[in-house]
């Protein structure tokens, strides 16, 4: 029985698939988004957030967390700097993970993992103003 374990252990052992999740945190945080299987995609979705999180409260102790699991100076410096501040008024929910189809190979299912644009919420505020208009006419 499996009661309250949490994870995917993706066929590795425990410090390998650490490592794994690390370097795909790291590799979202630096472009922003990234193509990967779908079990990965929801897995490394936990371990952005937190660290997304961290981002928002600018400590050293956040600093430091941060840097315990990306590992790299310039990755702390552009989380701190660009990322956490455009969800500063968001409360989680800092990633999207969309279905992008089955891979040539094997079939697995592939997705796309993207951080949510604070520009995507701009013009939704846009269109309430329009139909808001048009309901005053």
């Amino acid at each position: 029985m499996r009661h309250r374990l949490e994870g995917r252990k993706f066929g590795r052992e425990t410090d390998a698939r650490r490592l794994m999740m690390r370097n795909l945190v790291k590799s979202m945080i630096e472009h922003g988004q990234i193509h990967t299987t779908l079990a990965k995609a929801k897995e490394m979705r936990r371990f952005v957030e937190r660290v997304v999180t961290y981002g928002k409260n600018d400590t050293v102790h956040s600093r430091r967390l941060a840097y315990s699991v990306l590992g790299d100076r310039d990755l702390v410096k552009k989380l701190f700097d660009e990322i956490a501040p455009t969800f500063a008024n968001r409360n989680g929910g800092y990633t999207r993970v969309l279905k992008a189809g089955f891979r040539k190979g094997d079939n697995a299912p592939m997705a796309i993992i993207q951080f949510v644009e604070e520009a995507t919420s701009k013009p939704k505020a846009e269109t309430d103003k329009i139909k808001a208009e048009d309901l005053n006419k």
